[in-house]
């Protein structure tokens, strides 16, 4: 494909048709799945070693830095990819930057140092800002618009480099602000004229995104498996963990893939923001269950420092947080949003009883089966009310 020497950057049409993921767009989500795949594992380590302590908030806030800068190059590039070579240069220094960040990751971990995560995340956003300018430049109707991403964004990241100047609680509760102004940037500067943004093109991107996490955590169990199976060939407990982990994975895939998004999001192009904000705990839910089967499967071969209910919970809450999400997102296509609601609330509260059981002699193994099961049975109730509606009225 030969990228335009350069081009005006002008709005993409929303109505757009056969609108489909670029090979630009897929590389830079491989990049992206590095950096997911450095905080899953540093998670997983710290899991393993029974110090949980500030891991969860550490991987919150690198996995914050990762998702929210894949969902604005994704929601950007819905409404603006012109696909010139200034584009692809600057999509290289996004990319350069997602690679700067993964490779701060462990500091962060061990040392609570996000001085690597935090210039990775800003080269990001830098080349970003670039972006808008162009898009302010080419774009009268949204200028105002573009220019307000811009200058907000701008602001933003000088506080994450001033934050840096500072340590204690100071620094935790300066980037609980800074995230927060991040998340008021896109709210703020869309309330005049919204994007082009394509909605079947955002379902597929996030769909990408859920299949990459997930695929990502079927990585992470392997790569803990690999050295050890040689020397512990067929042991029951980890071909437990490995089948039921593997249910569990693609049950969720199923879940997420019960209903169409795209035109869910054609109807409802006021649910973006829920949509888009909603998919950052998704993610993240994905990613720590990864690092979660991963400890259980290094435990179904040799003792680790955690417990086994605490390695059930790293499994089984993730489900459940998942499964809400899920049901939450998809509620302007509800036909039946309560009961639905109550059929999911009750399947993600089973998803919470294998760690409990766990810790009454319920062995690890038999706990991540049983953590499968309600995602199962979710998959089971959707086929069937699928089959009815295809059935009709008889």
């Amino acid at each position: 494909m030969t990228a335009t020497v350069r081009q005006p950057m002008a709005p993409r049409a929303v109505d757009e048709p056969h609108r489909v993921s670029t090979p630009l767009e897929l590389l830079f989500d491989l990049t992206v799945v590095v950096a997911v795949a450095r905080a899953a594992a540093e998670l997983a380590h710290t899991i393993e070693a029974g110090h949980l302590g500030s891991a969860p908030v550490s991987f919150l806030m690198v996995f914050f830095a990762v998702w929210w800068a894949w969902m604005n190059f994704s929601w950007f590039a819905s409404a603006y990819d012109v696909d010139d070579v200034p584009y692809r240069l600057l999509t290289l220094v996004q990319m350069a930057g997602v690679l700067v960040l993964a490779a701060g990751v462990p500091a962060a971990f061990e040392d609570g140092d996000l001085r690597a995560v935090t210039v990775g995340y800003v080269v990001m956003r830098v080349a970003l800002i670039v972006q808008w300018l162009r898009a302010a430049a080419a774009d009268p109707e949204r200028r105002m618009t573009a220019l307000r991403y811009a200058a907000g964004i701008s602001v933003v990241q000088v506080g994450w480099l001033l934050r840096l100047l500072l340590s204690g609680p100071a620094s935790g509760a300066s980037s609980a602000a800074l995230v927060i102004a991040e998340l008021m940037v896109p709210l703020l500067a869309e309330r005049g004229s919204m994007t082009t943004w394509h909605p079947h093109h955002i379902a597929e991107r996030y769909g990408l995104l859920t299949i990459i996490v997930l695929g990502e955590s079927v990585l992470g169990v392997s790569v803990a498996i690999a050295p050890q199976v040689g020397d512990h060939p067929l042991q029951p407990d980890l071909l437990l963990v490995a089948g039921g982990g593997l249910l569990l994975l693609f049950a969720l895939w199923w879940v997420y893939f019960l209903k169409p998004a795209g035109q869910t999001l054609e109807e409802r192009r006021d649910w973006a923001f829920r949509w888009g904000y909603g998919h950052y705990g998704v993610f993240a839910s994905l990613a720590a269950l990864g690092a979660g089967l991963e400890v259980a499967a290094v435990r179904a071969l040799h003792p680790v420092q955690a417990s086994d209910p605490a390695i059930a919970w790293a499994v089984s809450l993730p489900v459940a947080v998942f499964l809400l999400l899920i049901w939450a997102l998809h509620l302007p296509s509800s036909p039946a949003p309560v009961r639905q609601g109550v059929t999911v609330g009750v399947l993600a509260l089973l998803t919470l009883v294998p760690p409990v059981g766990c810790s009454v002699g319920l062995p690890l193994p038999w706990a991540v089966v049983a953590t499968a099961l309600p995602p199962v049975a979710l998959v089971a109730l959707g086929v069937a009310r699928a089959s009815r509606d295809q059935a009709g009225p008889a």
